[in-house]
C-alpha cells in the first residue's frame, strides 16, 4: 500500500496572540532570545510593531496534516526603518519605474540585526523542505496581495544559500564581532595585540577610571524596576540626539518583555558619584552576547567603548561565551579586536525587470563588500599576521 502524502497548509496570523507560545516556542527553541514568542509577542503587545509602526505582523505557520510543522516570523512593511538592510535606493528604482514598493513583505527580527534562526520546522521535516514550503507560501500571499517583493533579514548562512539556489537574490554586508579563543582573561586577550594598540586600548579604560566612574553589570533578577525605568531614559535621550526621535521601543517593553527574559538579559550600569550615568543592555544565549542599546544622561571620554565593547569582551571571557554581536556598523570596532564577518540576506522580487536589475545589484554589491572585509582585516590590531587573516 502506498504511503500517504502529508497535506501541507499555510497560514498567516496577524498576532501571536493566534498561536501558543509553548507551541511556537517548542519550533523557534528559547535560545536565541530574539525568536522567543516572549519576545515577538512582547514587540506586539506594547505597540512596537503593529500597523501604526509600519511593522504589521503576519507571520507564518505552516501546517501537516493539521500539526504545526514550521514556522516564520514575518511582516507587512510600509516603509524601510529598523531593518538595517537598507534598500531606499530599491524604493527610488519602483518610483521610477511607476511601481510601488511598499507594502512589503519582510522577515526579520525587528530592530535587531543579529544573525539567527528565520525559518524553524519540526522534528521530521527537513530544513531544506520547510525553506521550499515557506517560499511558496511567502511567493503565493504575495502574488494574491499584490505585493513588491519579500526580504529575509540576517537569517543563517545556510539558509540564504538554499533560497540563493532557489532562485532569491543575497545580499552581502558586514559586521565586527569578537570571537574568544578560549582566554582566561581581558589581559589574554590584549596581550595578541600590538604593542602601540594594546597601549592605546589601556588608555582608554584608564581614562574611564580617571573620571571617576563605576562599571556593574547586571543579569536576570538583579535588574530591578529602577534599573529599567533608568535605563529607558537612557535610551530615549541617546535616540532623541542621534535621530531626532525616542527610539522605536516603548517604556512598556522593557518593563514588561525584556525584564520578562530572566538571565538571557545583561545590563552594564555607569555611575559618577553614585549616581547613574549611562547604561548598555545586551541579550545573550548559550554561547553569544548581542550588544543592543546604549543610552547616557551625560558624555564622557571613552565611557561608550567601556560600557558597549570592554565590559561586553570580560562578561564573555567570565561565562565562557564564544562570540560577542555588538551590533550593526562601527568601523572603529576593528582597532579594539572585532573582526569582520560577512552576514547575509535573502530578497525575492516579484516584477521580472526589475528582479533582474537587483540581481545584477547585488552581485556587484557582493564583490565590493569582499573586497571591503579584506581591507578591514588588515586593520586588526593583532601582532600575529596569521591572526589576521582568521
Amino acid at each position: 500500500m502506498t504511503a500517504r502524502e502529508p497535506a501541507y497548509s499555510a497560514q498567516f496570523i496577524t498576532s501571536l496572540d493566534q498561536v501558543e507560545a509553548a507551541r511556537w516556542n517548542a519550533l523557534s527553541g528559547t535560545d536565541y532570545p530574539f525568536l522567543r514568542h516572549e519576545f515577538l509577542h512582547g514587540l506586539e503587545r506594547t505597540g512596537c510593531t503593529d500597523a501604526a509602526s509600519g511593522w504589521q505582523p503576519c507571520h507564518l505557520l505552516l501546517h501537516r496534516d493539521g500539526e504545526l510543522a514550521a514556522l516564520m516570523p514575518l511582516y507587512l512593511k510600509s516603509h524601510s526603518y529598523g531593518e538595517y538592510v537598507f534598500d531606499w535606493s530599491w524604493s527610488d528604482a519602483w518610483r521610477q519605474s511607476g511601481l510601488h514598493y511598499y507594502p512589503k513583505l519582510v522577515t526579520a527580527v525587528p530592530f535587531t540585526p543579529a544573525t539567527g534562526p528565520r525559518i524553524c520546522t519540526a522534528p521530521g521535516l527537513e530544513e531544506g523542505e520547510g525553506i521550499a514550503l515557506a517560499l511558496q507560501a511567502v511567493r503565493d500571499f504575495a502574488t494574491d496581495k499584490g505585493l513588491s517583493s519579500w526580504h529575509l533579514l540576517f537569517p543563517e548562512q545556510a539558509v540564504s544559500d538554499a533560497l540563493l539556489a532557489q532562485g532569491l537574490h543575497q545580499r552581502l554586508a558586514t559586521q565586527f564581532h569578537w570571537f574568544n579563543e578560549g582566554f582566561a582573561s581581558f589581559d589574554e586577550f590584549l596581550g595578541t595585540f600590538s604593542s602601540r594598540k594594546r597601549k592605546s586600548l589601556r588608555r582608554e579604560r584608564r581614562r574611564v577610571q580617571e573620571q571617576g566612574l563605576s562599571l556593574e553589570t547586571l543579569s536576570g533578577e538583579q535588574i530591578s524596576e529602577a534599573h529599567w525605568q533608568q535605563f529607558y531614559r537612557f535610551y530615549q535621550l541617546t535616540y532623541a540626539k542621534r535621530s531626532g526621535h525616542g527610539g522605536y521601543l516603548s517604556r512598556e517593553f522593557f518593563l514588561d518583555t525584556a525584564a520578562g527574559l530572566g538571565d538571557q538579559v545583561v545590563m552594564i550600569f555607569a555611575s559618577k558619584d553614585g549616581e547613574a550615568v549611562a547604561g548598555a543592555l545586551c541579550f545573550r544565549s548559550s554561547d553569544t552576547l548581542y550588544g543592543r542599546y546604549w543610552g547616557c544622561e551625560y558624555e564622557f571620554d571613552c565611557l561608550h567603548f567601556e560600557a558597549c565593547y570592554y565590559q561586553g569582551i570580560e562578561y564573555c571571557i567570565r561565562h565562557k561565551l564564544a562570540r560577542f554581536d555588538p551590533g550593526a556598523q562601527g568601523e572603529h570596532k576593528i582597532q579594539r579586536g572585532f573582526r569582520p564577518i560577512t552576514t547575509c540576506s535573502s530578497h525575492w522580487i516579484a516584477d521580472p525587470r526589475l528582479s533582474e536589475a537587483v540581481g545584477d545589484f547585488t552581485r556587484r554589491e557582493a564583490l565590493h563588500n569582499e573586497q571591503y572585509r579584506q581591507e578591514a582585516a588588515r586593520l586588526l590590531p593583532f601582532r600575529d599576521p596569521a591572526a589576521q587573516a582568521r
